[in-house]
């Protein structure tokens, strides 16, 4: 299978391309964006991957399944492009951030100055259909993106996993603790961010974590 993705991990994912489930899910995403509007663009479908090479994570951010509204998704987890309004999550996300750091709330909800810091904004699942939430789960990108957090918790050390929500937080069964920091909490979403989000602390543990190892910061 030859997908367009960047090196570092192109090399070590040539495995999983090459399962059936795989080429199943090709298929599939394939006659998707064929038929009908689908998000993000097919050439930014793996983005989180080719602005973050494998060896550049520190932070892992997972998210759900893209936007799914016009002109939002580019391929990075909770991030829109410039000039697009903030979808509910990424404005609590922003007030969290600015709770903690005092950072005022950023004029963009464009991530990419994250991803360039080696914050890795994965999704579950990497395509939707426009306007319908969940419409390419249970078709193969939960298997393929659970080896991809298998393969940064084996090959990696001291990541930061921010897990938000009850899907994000299962996968942590897929983490070795001894090796990272793993740090869960409610979605940031409106109808959950009060039930925990809110004061969770994440954004200045993730920053105390990498600097006991080493690590510069990130500028949230």
């Amino acid at each position: 299978m030859n997908v367009k993705i960047e090196t570092s991990w192109g090399e070590r994912l040539q495995g999983e391309f090459q399962k059936p489930y795989f080429a199943e899910l090709v298929q599939f995403v394939r006659g998707e964006y064929a038929t009908g509007v689908c998000y993000p663009p097919g050439p930014l479908i793996f983005n989180a991957f080719n602005q973050t090479p494998f060896d550049q994570v520190r932070v892992v951010i997972l998210g759900q399944d893209p936007y799914h509204g016009p002109g939002q998704a580019h391929g990075l987890c909770f991030s829109v492009n410039d000039g697009v309004e903030f979808p509910p999550s990424l404005r609590n996300i922003f007030q969290e951030i600015q709770t903690e750091t005092g950072a005022p709330i950023p004029q963009s909800g464009n991530l990419m100055r994250w991803a360039r810091q080696g914050v890795f904004l994965l999704n579950t699942c990497l395509s939707v259909r426009a306007h319908q939430a969940f419409s390419h789960s249970n078709h193969g990108w939960e298997t393929f993106t659970d080896s991809v957090i298998a393969l940064l918790s084996r090959e990696r050390e001291y990541l930061v996993f921010l897990l938000w929500g009850a899907p994000a937080g299962k996968k942590a069964a897929l983490i070795d603790r001894g090796r990272h920091l793993v740090l869960q909490s409610a979605h940031p979403s409106p109808l959950s961010a009060y039930r925990g989000f809110f004061g969770n602390g994440h954004f200045t543990q993730c920053n105390q974590y990498l600097a006991q190892h080493g690590q510069q910061p990130i500028v949230w």
